[in-house]
């Protein structure tokens, strides 16, 4: 299934962690957070982007911040 976002539901989805902008890995199917010093990645399962703190990635590390 590929994946497939509103460009409008984007527009206004922030980060919980952090309430910054968000983008799309479409790759990795997750919404990533665009402020650099929370680096949380959020799943999206069917479509549906998992918005919950505890379920984010971290990628701070990966990226040696």
């Amino acid at each position: 299934m590929s994946l497939e976002l509103d460009a409008t539901l984007l527009g206004i989805l922030a980060c919980p962690a952090c309430h910054s902008n968000m983008s799309v890995d479409y790759e990795a199917q997750e919404l990533l957070c665009n402020a650099v010093h929370c680096g949380a990645a959020y799943p999206i399962r069917d479509n549906i982007p998992i918005m919950l703190v505890e379920e984010a990635r971290d990628t701070r590390a990966a990226r040696g911040v």
